[in-house]
């Protein structure tokens, strides 16, 4: 099975089911697919972007890792069905960039 990225039109606004914040779309019409301010997401894709998972569970912020071409990854875990994945940090979001004081919050959870 090869991995694929997927845009099937889901690059809408949504609210974060963690936190509860108003979540914007991208502008640079890529795909959010976590909240900007607690960095916590919802499993929803099988592959990023096709929205085809049908578990539902929320995602939650394990680590964050520094990708020599990707720049800020954050790296997650499923609390209903354990799947981990990766995603994107969307630091120059012009509208609404990911808080990087929370992505040094998880930098510094694991590390404890």
């Amino acid at each position: 099975m090869t991995r694929r990225f997927t845009v099937s039109g889901t690059n809408t606004a949504f609210s974060c089911a963690h936190c509860g914040l108003s979540v914007l779309p991208l502008s640079n019409g890529s795909v959010r697919n976590h909240c900007p301010a607690c960095l916590h997401s919802l499993h929803l894709d099988v592959f990023p972007g096709d929205r085809a998972a049908n578990c539902g569970g929320l995602l939650e912020p394990m680590e964050v890792e520094q990708h020599p071409k990707k720049g800020w990854m954050i790296a997650y875990r499923c609390q209903k069905c354990g799947h981990t994945g990766r995603n994107k940090a969307a630091l120059d979001d012009p509208n609404q960039p990911d808080d990087f004081e929370a992505l040094l919050a998880v930098s510094a959870r694991q590390r404890d």
